[in-house]
């Protein structure tokens, strides 16, 4: 098992890593927004390319953030059924849903996406709004975006046996909404006492 946790653990750093940069894309698109508004504005000239960009920009940041989401057990779940179980349950949801839900889907997207990337690269396959960009680089964000979803994704199964096995501390202990209030209602009620 303790490879096996080497190997979620730096998959994890990775996946953090790439999260946090990405993350600046968000300001670069804003930049590229802002700089297209001032120039449409003032020179009365637009431009698809920026339009694009744009586009390019926000959907790395959400592609290639998505592991990271899952590294921090941040994705959308229904907490009224999930929230009501132990723990050991919750666990159990978790695995099954990586092996059964997650897993088979990212993997397929993977095989299917590769020579979806590889055919649009060889034929320089272009926007076909005038002046756009070139259109592999947003396919090979697909591709890109699911790869690391993938090996988060393995990470996150190592780490769920791990846990259950009692070979390692839980990472992202779950909380529900209520719970959350309460223990941020209590804080706010020692922060007025002091």
């Amino acid at each position: 098992m303790g490879s096996f946790l080497v190997l979620a653990r730096t998959i994890d750093r990775a996946s953090e890593a790439i999260g946090k940069t990405v993350g600046w894309l968000i300001l670069v698109a804003i930049l590229v927004s802002a700089v297209n508004a001032v120039v449409r504005k003032i020179f009365n000239v637009s431009s698809n390319s920026f339009l694009e960009l744009q586009w390019y920009l926000y959907g790395a940041a959400f592609l290639l953030a998505s592991a990271q989401t899952l590294k921090q057990n941040e994705h959308i779940r229904i907490d009224i059924v999930y929230g009501a179980l132990s723990r050991r349950r919750q666990h159990w949801i978790d695995l099954l849903g990586h092996l059964v839900f997650l897993m088979p889907f990212v993997v397929l997207m993977d095989i299917y996406l590769v020579p979806y990337v590889l055919s649009s690269y060889r034929s320089g396959e272009m926007s076909n709004n005038a002046g756009g960009l070139i259109l592999w680089p947003a396919k090979l964000l697909l591709l890109l975006g699911f790869a690391l979803l993938t090996l988060q994704g393995l990470a996150e199964i190592i780490k769920k046996i791990a846990i259950m096995r009692g070979a390692m501390e839980d990472p992202t202990p779950f909380i529900s909404t209520h719970k959350a209030a309460e223990l941020e209602g209590e804080k706010l009620a020692e922060v007025i006492e002091k």
